[in-house]
């Protein structure tokens, strides 16, 4: 049994989100939860609301024991982005990309 969070369409990249989702992959949740807490990037709190709603959809939904879970399958797919532009030098416009991403959190009950 499995309980799944997915957070979509995040404002932040997939790859500084990813940083944190290697933290905590494949530990036990209450490690998870303190990991997150003292993690100084802003996409830990994101991810900290995701394990949340992951942990309560396997203790709500799946009646899964919460000391028992332990972070499976943690991944962050990329999004849309959001093109704007700045002005440049010289009259010119300059690119810049404002990209989201979709954070997947799966919790499983350890054996």
């Amino acid at each position: 049994m499995e309980a799944k969070a997915i957070a979509k369409y995040v404002r932040m990249s997939s790859m500084k989100v990813g940083i944190v989702l290697d933290l905590i992959r494949n530990k036990d949740v209450n490690e998870a939860f303190a990991i997150l807490k003292y993690t100084p990037k802003t996409a830990a709190e994101v991810v900290n609301k995701v394990l949340k709603s992951a942990v309560a959809n396997a203790e709500n939904n799946l009646n899964l024991d919460v000391n028992k879970l332990y972070v499976a399958e943690a991944y962050a797919c990329q999004g849309p982005t959001l093109k704007r532009f700045r002005p440049h030098a010289q009259g010119r416009a300059f690119r810049i990309k404002k990209r989201s991403s979709h954070i997947t959190l799966v919790v499983k009950e350890r054996d």
